[in-house]
């Protein structure tokens, strides 16, 4: 199995925490919004349909033609630690042997 790792940071420093603060604050372009600016404010994808129509994309996977089928098999286990011991991409390998085996 993949285990995804999760990088972990240590916590902020007060003094680091204030440093990010006011380089914010500093920022010229990182303005605060008036109530103004807000009420006018629409979505993006009616502020700009076109864009939004060219990076709008369907959800998934997309479909194939003939999918796999997820199968339950038995087999013996130095079968399964020879195909295994060659490498992460074991079940493709034992895929392709079982397409050249087939009758």
């Amino acid at each position: 199995m993949n285990k995804i790792r999760k990088r972990r940071f240590r916590p902020l420093t007060d003094a680091e925490e204030a440093e990010i603060q006011r380089m914010i604050a500093a920022d010229p372009d990182d303005s605060e919004a008036t109530d103004e600016e807000l009420a006018q404010a629409k979505p993006f994808a009616e502020a700009h349909p076109e864009l939004m129509a060219s990076i709008r994309r369907a959800r998934g996977r997309p479909k194939v033609e003939a999918p796999k089928e997820a199968v339950t098999l038995r087999l013996d286990p130095k079968t399964l630690d020879k195909f295994r011991a060659a490498g992460k991409d074991w079940r493709a390998r034992m895929a392709r042997v079982l397409e050249k085996a087939k009758v």
